[in-house]
């Protein structure tokens, strides 16, 4: 049997991380591991195990217009025979898709040339690209339990949860410390792999409005567009906040553990990590999105107990001022929260998918007598 797993996935870190977990995973018990993706990805082609990174040309469907479905479907179309090529080359036992449309041309490729493949939905809901691709997927693996799903699909789900990175299960293990009466009071914000400018220009209008004493005891960690961190230690440096900014983190899985709350997007691989590592956060939700996939996840885990949710049209300064202070004053509402995220963790999310990939493999070998 071909000992070759072909991983696809989106390039931002949301898409990647899981995909990087399970190339890991996979390299531990001894397959090759190959990445399909898009440009977007160079940023994390040298962290990511995998012997080869193939770049495939795909395209997000951004209007309904002629000439916009003509685009899209050309870049698609040219992804497609970009794929074909690469697993005619490789002879994978599997492929397996991490959403995004970077994924449909390789997951559309296998079904072409009768590979077996799974499909991981990390999300609450089924992304567009997924939909489309599910029928066409020998399983379908999903973070949490998916409703609405018509009998065909739901017959192929196996929930193994959303993998998270080894530097997570690193950083996991060690018990919540909720904020001492007269200690610091540590605060995480970021928004995503690319950082965010919606909370670059929130928090340093919020803190504005908190105590004196809550703004003296703050130790803040957040992420930002390189294009806003001037700007924001301007602003932090003019209200005496102890502030350490930077565009990317490359050690967040401990900045996470670090924390006393984080705020944050609802991004699966976030909402992942927060439970896995069990840390209390307040959720904002990425707003506008057609499949409001991350609204589903944040209220995943606020029916938990282990976050605050606020839609980002509802949190003006001074409401996240207010939030602040209160669970500032309250470090047993802290706690419960992050006993809560705890509970929903599933740390063992990549050997289950592992686990997965392998029994499609064996089953591939076993219909072809060689795996080829």
């Amino acid at each position: 049997m071909s000992k070759t797993i072909l991983l696809t996935a989106g390039g931002t870190g949301g898409h990647l991380f899981p995909a990087q977990a399970l190339a890991s995973e996979l390299g531990r018990r001894g397959w090759t591991v190959e990445l399909a993706t898009d440009e977007r990805a160079d940023r994390y082609g040298q962290a990511f195990p995998a012997r080869k990174v193939h770049i495939i040309a795909s395209e997000t469907l951004r209007g309904k217009s002629p000439v916009a479905l003509a685009k899209t479907a050309f870049s698609l179309l040219r992804g497609t025979l970009q794929a074909r090529s690469v697993i005619k080359a490789l002879k994978p036992a599997a492929v397996v898709g991490f959403g995004g449309y970077p994924t449909f041309p390789p997951m559309f490729a296998a079904r072409l040339t009768g590979t077996p493949s799974i499909l991981h939905e990390a999300n609450g809901v089924m992304g567009r690209a997924n939909r489309m691709l599910a029928r066409g997927a020998t399983a379908i693996a999903t973070s949490v339990p998916l409703s609405g799903l018509p009998a065909d699909l739901a017959a192929k789900v196996v929930e193994t949860g959303n993998p998270v990175r080894d530097a997570v299960i690193a950083a996991s293990g060690k018990p919540y410390q909720p904020p001492s009466p007269d200690g610091p009071f540590h605060l995480l914000v970021f928004g995503g792999s690319q950082g965010a400018r919606f909370f670059s220009d929130l928090m340093p209008e919020a803190l504005k409005h908190v105590s004196d004493e809550l703004r003296g005891r703050l130790r803040l960690v957040q992420q930002c567009r390189p294009e806003d961190l001037e700007r924001v230690e301007t602003a932090y440096q003019a209200l005496g906040v102890d502030a350490d900014l930077h565009a990317f983190f490359q050690d967040m899985p401990e900045r996470i553990a670090a924390s006393h709350l984080v705020v944050c997007r609802a991004g699966a691989s976030s909402v992942s990590e927060l439970t896995v590592l069990g840390r209390p956060s307040i959720l904002v939700p990425l707003p506008h999105a057609l499949d409001q996939d991350q609204s589903a996840n944040a209220r995943g885990l606020e029916a938990a107990g282990g976050a605050w949710p606020i839609a980002q049209a509802d949190l003006t300064p001074e409401r996240m001022a207010q939030e602040l202070e209160r669970l500032f004053r309250a470090p047993e509402m802290l706690a419960r929260a992050a006993s809560g995220a705890l509970g929903q963790g599933k740390p063992d999310a990549v050997v289950r998918l592992a686990d997965l990939v392998e029994r499609i493999a064996a089953k591939k070998k076993l219909e072809t007598g060689d795996g080829a």
